[in-house]
């Protein structure tokens, strides 16, 4: 059985958040060079993904997604200087946390209920 999994979220001063969801949202769009491609990897809408683009954009001094808009030539959008050092800095304090507490979430995941067996019918 796989151990607990960690989740780390940063509450900002300016009552924003930063996230899991949001940093696999700016690695998308970067590996995709689109918000809609990030969207459809990450199985959210379109919608969803430019709401939480957003975001992330008002709660730093600086954009960290770069959005072009579509035409003749085509949209897409691109992950800037800051929004690479928020992934980095995020992975970077999510790899800390994770080797830092690995005795304390296994203890956990020792407590924790088993879960539930189906059963065929």
């Amino acid at each position: 059985m796989p151990d607990s999994q960690l989740s780390i979220r940063i509450d900002l001063a300016n009552g924003e958040r930063i996230g899991p969801g949001k940093v696999d949202l700016l690695e998308a769009i970067r590996s995709t060079g689109s918000i809609s491609a990030a969207a459809r990897t990450l199985g959210m809408s379109y919608r969803r993904a430019w709401l939480l683009v957003e975001e992330i954009n008002a709660a730093f001094r600086a954009p960290a997604v770069a959005a072009a808009t579509g035409g003749h030539r085509g949209g897409g959008a691109k992950v800037t200087a800051v929004g690479e050092k928020i992934i980095a800095l995020y992975r970077s304090i999510e790899r800390t946390a994770h080797t830092s507490a690995r005795k304390q979430r296994r203890a956990v995941h020792q407590l924790a209920r088993k879960p539930a067996v189906k059963s065929r019918v």
